[in-house]
């Protein structure tokens, strides 16, 4: 298996998901269009990095070094960094200077590395001293409540926070739902019925544009490197 990748939901408000990678006989992976940011820290031949991660609009081709290991938290739409907002992320992202194996810095301050399973407690750390803030107007629309304010600041305020529509984002999860279902074994029919699309060319229209695998692809378990939950998808 080229990427041993597994991931795991989070049950802090400001965490998506927590996800661990390690390389092996790979040196590119395909790229998934994502709607959260996120801190990712890898270490390669004893060296230790720190990145952040934008959200992406489509997918691509992004370069794995071979041998590293991975710690990522994606963190929730509608969180942002104080210093870097995350419209400025989108289809990018910045390395971290000045990291070592134990700590990093951000926002003028070092903090330490996170293990997948103290990423929340630094999470809790980063919101607490106000390096990772949140708009609460986008948290409400995100839960389904409808704010006392006009569709137009909504959009705007949603706009704001995560540089895309909520039409981009609802667009985005749906074509990775859509993707774990059919690599699940879900008939191409139940998925296009039961996410709403209009018809397989509109499903297929979507896979190939957020995803870059059809669905037969997805279903017979041939994605190959992929940066998506492979928790349920089998790599090639």
């Amino acid at each position: 298996m080229p990427l041993r990748f597994e991931t795991r939901a989070s049950d802090s408000p400001w965490v998506d998901t927590v996800w661990t990678c390690t390389s092996e006989r790979v040196t590119e992976m395909t790229s998934v269009a994502a709607v959260c940011w996120g801190l990712v820290f890898w270490e390669l031949e004893g060296t230790a990095y720190a990145s952040i991660s934008g959200p992406e609009t489509g997918t691509g081709t992004a370069p794995v070094p071979e041998g590293a290991t991975f710690v990522g938290i994606e963190f929730a739409v509608g969180t942002s960094l104080r210093a870097v907002p995350t419209p400025t992320l989108v289809d990018g992202g910045a390395e971290l200077p000045d990291t070592t194996r134990r700590t990093f810095r951000l926002d003028g301050v070092r903090w330490e590395t996170p293990g997948p399973d103290d990423a929340e407690a630094l999470v809790d750390r980063l919101a607490r001293s106000g390096v990772v803030i949140r708009d609460p107007l986008v948290t409400e629309v995100r839960r389904g409540h409808r704010p006392v304010v006009s569709e137009r600041t909504v959009e705007r305020r949603f706009r704001a926070a995560t540089g895309f529509t909520q039409g981009a984002v609802r667009q985005i999860e749906r074509a990775r739902e859509g993707s774990a279902l059919l690599a699940a074994g879900a008939p191409i029919a139940d998925v296009v019925s039961g996410l709403a699309y209009f018809d397989e060319p509109h499903l297929a229209r979507a896979l190939r544009r957020y995803v870059g695998r059809t669905a037969r692809q997805l279903r017979q378990g041939a994605v190959g490197a992929i940066a998506l939950n492979l928790d349920q998808l089998t790599t090639s």
